[in-house]
Protein backbone atom coordinates (compact mmCIF):
# COMPACT_ATOMS: atom_id res chain seq x y z
CA UNK A 1 0.00 0.00 0.00
CA UNK A 2 2.82 2.39 0.86
CA UNK A 3 4.35 1.88 -2.60
CA UNK A 4 1.05 2.56 -4.36
CA UNK A 5 0.47 5.76 -2.39
CA UNK A 6 4.04 6.85 -2.97
CA UNK A 7 3.63 6.36 -6.71
CA UNK A 8 0.18 7.91 -7.08
CA UNK A 9 -0.21 10.66 -4.47
CA UNK A 10 1.63 13.95 -4.85
CA UNK A 11 4.32 14.59 -2.28
CA UNK A 12 2.45 17.43 -0.61
CA UNK A 13 -0.54 15.16 0.10
CA UNK A 14 1.25 11.93 1.05
CA UNK A 15 1.56 12.76 4.74
CA UNK A 16 -2.14 13.60 4.89
CA UNK A 17 -3.07 10.28 3.27
CA UNK A 18 -0.85 8.32 5.65
CA UNK A 19 -2.30 10.22 8.62
CA UNK A 20 -5.84 9.40 7.46
CA UNK A 21 -4.94 5.72 7.04
CA UNK A 22 -3.39 5.65 10.51
CA UNK A 23 -6.61 7.07 11.97
CA UNK A 24 -8.63 4.46 10.05
CA UNK A 25 -6.41 1.74 11.51
CA UNK A 26 -7.17 2.91 15.05
CA UNK A 27 -10.83 1.99 14.62
CA UNK A 28 -10.59 -1.11 12.44
CA UNK A 29 -11.56 -4.15 14.54
CA UNK A 30 -8.88 -6.70 15.35
CA UNK A 31 -11.32 -9.58 15.92
CA UNK A 32 -12.69 -11.55 12.94
CA UNK A 33 -15.29 -9.53 11.03
CA UNK A 34 -16.60 -8.72 7.58
CA UNK A 35 -15.10 -5.48 6.25
CA UNK A 36 -17.45 -3.69 3.88
CA UNK A 37 -15.12 -1.12 2.29
CA UNK A 38 -17.29 -0.19 -0.68
CA UNK A 39 -20.91 -0.43 -1.62
CA UNK A 40 -22.28 1.60 -4.44
CA UNK A 41 -24.99 1.83 -7.02
CA UNK A 42 -24.79 3.57 -10.38
CA UNK A 43 -26.44 6.98 -9.93
CA UNK A 44 -28.95 6.23 -12.67
CA UNK A 45 -30.29 3.44 -10.40
CA UNK A 46 -30.40 5.41 -7.14
CA UNK A 47 -33.53 5.36 -5.01
CA UNK A 48 -34.69 2.01 -6.37
CA UNK A 49 -33.71 -0.08 -3.36
CA UNK A 50 -30.66 -1.70 -4.94
CA UNK A 51 -28.20 -0.49 -2.30
CA UNK A 52 -30.58 -1.61 0.41
CA UNK A 53 -30.86 -5.03 -1.24
CA UNK A 54 -27.09 -5.37 -1.45
CA UNK A 55 -26.66 -4.41 2.18
CA UNK A 56 -29.42 -6.74 3.38
CA UNK A 57 -27.91 -9.66 1.49
CA UNK A 58 -24.46 -9.02 2.92
CA UNK A 59 -25.74 -8.58 6.47
CA UNK A 60 -27.78 -11.78 6.23
CA UNK A 61 -24.52 -13.60 5.64
CA UNK A 62 -22.84 -11.80 8.53
CA UNK A 63 -25.72 -12.81 10.79
CA UNK A 64 -25.72 -16.40 9.56
CA UNK A 65 -21.97 -16.67 10.24
CA UNK A 66 -22.22 -14.81 13.57
CA UNK A 67 -19.72 -12.18 12.37
CA UNK A 68 -19.74 -8.45 13.03
CA UNK A 69 -19.60 -6.07 10.05
CA UNK A 70 -17.38 -2.99 9.89
CA UNK A 71 -17.27 -0.06 7.47
CA UNK A 72 -16.42 3.61 7.22
CA UNK A 73 -19.30 5.86 6.17
CA UNK A 74 -18.11 8.68 3.95
CA UNK A 75 -20.97 11.13 4.50
CA UNK A 76 -23.71 11.97 6.97
CA UNK A 77 -26.27 10.56 4.53
CA UNK A 78 -24.52 7.20 4.30
CA UNK A 79 -23.97 7.19 8.07
CA UNK A 80 -27.72 7.57 8.59
CA UNK A 81 -28.41 4.79 6.07
CA UNK A 82 -26.04 2.40 7.86
CA UNK A 83 -27.54 3.31 11.23
CA UNK A 84 -30.89 2.09 9.90
CA UNK A 85 -29.21 -1.29 9.32
CA UNK A 86 -28.04 -1.40 12.94
CA UNK A 87 -24.51 0.00 12.56
CA UNK A 88 -23.17 2.11 15.41
CA UNK A 89 -20.74 5.00 14.99
CA UNK A 90 -17.45 4.43 16.80
CA UNK A 91 -16.07 7.94 16.29
CA UNK A 92 -14.96 10.34 13.58
CA UNK A 93 -11.87 9.94 11.43
CA UNK A 94 -10.35 13.06 9.96
CA UNK A 95 -6.83 14.11 9.07
CA UNK A 96 -5.70 17.46 7.71
CA UNK A 97 -8.30 18.72 5.21
CA UNK A 98 -9.97 15.35 4.61
CA UNK A 99 -13.72 15.08 4.86
CA UNK A 100 -14.82 13.16 7.95
CA UNK A 101 -15.27 9.41 7.84
CA UNK A 102 -17.43 7.59 10.36
CA UNK A 103 -16.15 4.17 11.43
CA UNK A 104 -19.14 1.95 12.16
CA UNK A 105 -19.71 -1.56 13.43
CA UNK A 106 -22.74 -3.82 13.48
CA UNK A 107 -22.88 -6.86 15.71
CA UNK A 108 -24.49 -9.99 14.25
CA UNK A 109 -28.14 -10.52 14.98
CA UNK A 110 -29.41 -13.86 16.21
CA UNK A 111 -31.62 -15.85 13.87
CA UNK A 112 -35.27 -14.88 14.15
CA UNK A 113 -37.98 -17.42 14.66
Amino acid sequence: MTTVIGATVSGSKRDDVFALMAEMGRYHPSEPHWYLPLIGVDPSYHRRGMGTGLMRRGLERCDREGMPAYLEASSNASRRLYERFGFQVLGTIQAAASPPLYPMVRQPRPPSG
